[in-house]
């Protein structure tokens, strides 16, 4: 069970640091300027959350289980294209949905999804070799 859990734990916590990090400090001031207007007073931390541990299932299927072990080069880049397909995703889907939704944004964001998906599933990985 550990095999699994501590990889998808590192994953769950590396995603959710980053993003404290990253939307609650470095990217704020480009949050707000961009669509300050659709952001609410306090975030929904259960949809947060739920976010984190269905998104962690997505980088240990599809990019830390596939990989063969000290893969960890070949998990960051796939972590990075699986983040930037789901960042992308998300972005040109607001793009297409909402009125005003900053292209400017969309880049930043999506930029950040490939990082931050790239460093998580690196650190998935490497714990995944380690109890492996």
């Amino acid at each position: 069970m550990s095999k699994l859990l501590l990889p998808y734990l590192a994953i769950v916590v590396t995603m959710m640091v980053l993003d404290v990090i990253w939307i609650g400090g470095i990217a704020r001031p480009l949050y707000n300027k961009g669509i300050g207007h659709l952001m609410a007073e306090q975030p929904n931390f259960v949809a947060a959350v739920v976010f984190y541990l269905l998104f962690a299932v997505g980088v240990m299927a599809f990019v830390v289980l596939p990989r063969a072990p000290g893969d960890w080069q070949m998990a960051a880049a796939w972590g990075a294209a699986f983040g930037f397909m789901t960042y992308m995703t998300y972005d040109l889907t607001n793009m297409a949905t909402l009125r005003d939704w900053p292209l400017g944004l969309s880049f930043i964001d999506t930029a950040w999804g490939c990082l931050a998906t790239g460093l998580a599933a690196t650190a998935g990985k490497l714990v995944a070799d380690k109890v492996g």
